[in-house]
């Protein structure tokens, strides 16, 4: 998955970093995905107060952290089987 030149963004600051410092900076930043999109800032805020000592950690984070929108079809594996307790939607065949 590609966050829109994040990566690169990230690379570029001064590290270690918090979340909180990577928010001040880039936090307005707009993360694009298939349905709509969601601010660097918003991504980092769900993760917590962390400290990150590369810009590779932090990006990393960011692909953790973004929303399930971003990641294509909820519960959709064509491998494994509902984990026990786990409610999925119906299978569907194509």
């Amino acid at each position: 998955m590609r966050l829109n030149g994040t990566g690169e963004l990230l690379s570029g600051h001064e590290y270690p970093a918090t979340s909180g410092e990577l928010i001040d900076a880039y936090g307005d930043t707009l993360i694009e995905h298939q349905d709509g999109s969601e601010s660097l800032g918003a991504v980092l805020g769900r993760t917590g107060a962390e400290t990150f000592d590369s810009a590779n950690e932090a990006y990393e984070t960011l692909q953790a952290g973004v929303g399930h929108e971003a990641v294509g079809r909820r519960y959709y594996s064509d491998r494994d089987a509902p984990s026990v307790g786990e409610n999925g939607p119906d299978p569907v065949s194509f």
